[in-house]
């Protein structure tokens, strides 16, 4: 069995799908030596369980009424942001989150 990629992509297409939801796991099986399209793989899987977490915690707010007005602002922002990280990785930049970009690059390099 030979080591070749499924697929025939070029890495910043490669890194922007795997911006998708659930994607990104797969190209982190997939790609092994690509450090670009793995940084934007590690960023997506940690980007979206942020956004689980955030959003699961704004969605119990609604107990307090505040969450109400906070829901629809979060999914605005995740949703800019997941846009705006897609966008970057298909123009071949390495855009590194705070917290996330940190934790994706620690992967990359281990």
């Amino acid at each position: 069995m030979s080591d070749e990629k499924p697929y025939n992509l070029e890495p910043h297409i490669e890194a922007a799908l795997s911006y998708i939801p659930g994607v990104g796991l797969a190209v982190i099986f997939i790609e092994k030596e690509n450090k670009f399209v793995r940084f934007h793989a590690f960023q997506s899987i940690f980007f979206w369980v942020a956004a689980f977490a955030i959003y699961s915690m704004t969605y119990f707010l609604r107990i307090l009424l505040i969450g109400f007005f906070l829901t629809p602002l979060v999914n605005v922002g995740i949703t800019i942001l997941w846009f705006y990280l897609t966008w970057q990785a298909y123009n071949k930049v390495e855009f590194e989150l705070p917290i996330i970009g940190k934790l994706a690059r620690e992967q990359v390099e281990k």
